[in-house]
């Protein structure tokens, strides 16, 4: 008990050469205010940043004066896909250090148990069924349900399937956990390639490509309250279960020798990570990369405490989509790339250089 106890406490210390959590997150909200300001400001029709602030002054308080169509590009337009890029990444960063905890796998990611595969063949299915029916997708509804609510109905669906697979024979070990959602992923990826082969036309199957890799051009107010809900309630209860995940990754015996319920705690973790995912992909489409590379950043700067951890890589997560969106919509003339394309030609190099300098550590 004691040498557990001991473990518990060298895995909470901060490693040596890692910075204070304290001044590194007062960085990263400065960084996020500046990148969500660029966001706004760059595009088709450029706007300086002061014109952008005022702009938000006005909505907010009510005292700067509106300045017409750069009103509409700003408010309408660029505020909210800034704020939803952010809200997406601190998910995405959240849940991927939290299934990495589960799985007890720093090559984990939120798109590892099939949620994400449920999701994306949720909203398929609408595109591909609402067009072959004549409805009109234009504002995304078909079959009386939008893709998103398609999409989410897909996550759940895929959660209900890994939870039954994975409980099967009463045990609930990440070997199990990760099978089952890997097997459950590619099933469903198969009927999702089905389904764009039986796309009508070649706009529809851009349309269903351009969302599988990833989209926040959609984005409007209406879409920003659930996941912001979703995103600050999920932080909220993986933070209270930090010391339970920092007990988990040195073994289910040591982490019960210290009092945790670990069967519980990976259940609860498993829904907590599972519906945050399927509220992410429904407004986003599949994004990846971000899960994967956000918890190995964080844990190079900070170490593997998940108190500093998981707020931390909320943070860098909200950063690098909202910089990731930026590129994407400015870096062609007049044509805005999936966000994925970016998040891989970013994250595969910048990845195998932060495993190369671990690597180099031990």
């Amino acid at each position: 008990m004691t040498s557990a106890v001991s473990a518990e406490r060298r895995d909470e210390s901060r490693p040596a050469r890692t910075l204070r959590a304290g001044p590194l997150a007062v960085a990263l909200t400065a960084a996020l205010v500046l990148a969500l300001t660029a966001a706004v400001s760059f595009g088709a029709v450029d706007i300086p940043p002061g014109e952008v602030w005022s702009v938000v002054a006005h909505h907010l308080t009510g005292r700067a004066p509106e300045l017409g169509t750069r009103d509409l590009i700003v408010w309408q337009l660029r505020v909210p896909r800034a704020l939803l890029a952010a809200t997406v990444g601190a998910g995405l960063g959240l849940v991927g250090t939290a299934v990495q905890a589960l799985v007890r796998n720093p090559l984990a990611d939120p798109y590892l148990l099939g949620i994400s595969s449920g999701a994306s063949l949720g909203a398929v299915a609408a595109i591909v069924l609402g067009t072959s029916l004549g409805l009109d997708l234009a504002f995304g509804s078909a079959l009386g349900l939008t893709v998103s609510l398609a999409a989410f109905a897909g996550a759940l669906a895929a959660f209900s399937l890994v939870w039954l697979a994975a409980r099967r024979g009463g045990g609930f070990s990440p070997l199990r956990l990760v099978l089952a959602g890997i097997a459950i992923a590619q099933f469903l990826g198969g009927i999702t390639s089905y389904l764009v082969l039986q796309t009508r036309d070649e706009q529809q199957t851009r349309g269903v490509l351009f969302w599988l890799m990833g989209s926040l051009g959609g984005a409007v107010w209406a879409q920003l309250a659930l996941p912001a809900i979703a995103v600050a309630l999920g932080l909220a209860l993986l933070q209270a279960r930090a010391r339970g995940l920092n007990a988990m990754l040195m073994g289910d015996e040591t982490a019960a020798g210290l009092g945790v319920d670990v069967t519980r705690l990976r259940r609860e973790v498993f829904v907590v990570t599972s519906v945050l995912t399927g509220v992410l992909v429904a407004v986003s489409g599949a994004i990846g990369f971000v899960g994967l590379m956000v918890p190995h950043v964080c844990r190079l700067l900070v170490g593997g405490d998940h108190r500093r951890l998981l707020p931390l890589s909320a943070l860098t997560g909200a950063l690098l989509l909202v910089v990731v969106d930026t590129v994407a919509r400015t870096v062609l003339d007049g044509q805005e790339l999936p966000i994925g394309v970016v998040t891989a030609v970013l994250g595969a190099p910048t990845l195998l250089y932060l495993l190369d300098r671990r690597l180099e550590r031990t």
